[in-house]
């Protein structure tokens, strides 16, 4: 990626390509890690033993590199500072004692929600997601909830430069239909994702606004098709959902920061 900004560091950005060239991986060699990061070996060793220094990264028995637990650092700050996350957890910890299915609270980043807020269902749960965990605008029903919100043509165009790849057999990767799912949500006041993201797994979420209307996040349950239809859900879970999301809604605290970052990783 090439930038014009001179005040851009680029070793910076390099730094960070090497921390998420691990992404989906345990562990790498320092070949790995300089073909994912698209730098050099001998850059990929600087930036290793570097991080490695700085104790980010460690070398294990194999001699390849992995992650440590001081890569939550910085994740951890952003957790203790986002006010609406403070603000929401109470009407989530009710919400979800009250349906007994997971409740996430999720904020916008780029083309992503990003979850932030996670109380899982009071039983056995197959899924896995934890804090910091991103799903695509376009197939989850957080994402969805969160472009009703915007004005339609911002929407679909966001939708458009979305990926759209198929994460499971029923992800919907069409921008049309996409956007019917979307313009449900906006007249609904909810939205709906079925094994969008997941196989078995349902979805139903409610976008947090503003007083000016804009979205500034997404509270959404996730039922396992085991225990549950998209019919009963709607039916019995969506008026929890949008009662709990009105409370969040109406604090301070959510109208004081958008959440909105348009970092340059997922715009294309």
């Amino acid at each position: 990626m090439e930038y014009k900004d001179r005040l851009f560091v680029e070793s910076l950005e390099r730094g960070f390509g090497v921390l998420r060239a691990f992404e989906g991986h345990e562990s790498l060699g320092l070949a790995e890690i300089a073909e994912k990061a698209g730098i050099t070996r001998s850059a990929a060793q600087r930036f290793t033993h570097t991080l490695e220094v700085l104790g980010f990264l460690r070398r294990d028995a194999a001699r390849r590199w992995r992650l440590t637990p001081r890569t939550l650092e910085f994740g951890t700050y952003y957790l203790a500072a986002d006010p609406l996350i403070a603000q929401a957890t109470p009407h989530l910890v009710d919400l979800n004692n009250d349906c007994g299915e997971t409740v996430n609270l999720s904020r916008p980043d780029a083309l992503d929600m990003v979850f932030l807020g996670r109380f899982t269902a009071n039983r056995r749960s197959f899924i896995h997601m934890p804090q910091g965990m991103r799903v695509p605008m376009y197939c989850g029903a957080t994402g969805r909830a969160y472009l009703a919100t915007l004005p339609r043509d911002a929407a679909q165009e966001m939708v458009e430069r979305s990926l759209r790849r198929a994460f499971t057999p029923s992800t919907e990767t069409d921008p049309d239909r996409i956007m019917e799912a979307v313009d449900a949500a906006r007249e609904r006041g909810f939205a709906t994702a079925a094994e969008q993201f997941y196989v078995g797994d349902l979805n139903i979420a409610c976008a947090i606004v503003g007083t000016d209307g804009a979205g500034l996040g997404a509270v959404n349950i996730s039922c396992p098709t085991s225990r549950w239809s998209m019919a009963d859900m709607e039916r019995e879970l969506a008026p929890r959902l949008i009662e709990t999301v009105g409370f969040i809604s109406s604090v301070p605290a959510a109208r004081a920061d958008s959440g909105i970052h348009h970092s340059q990783r997922n715009q294309s």
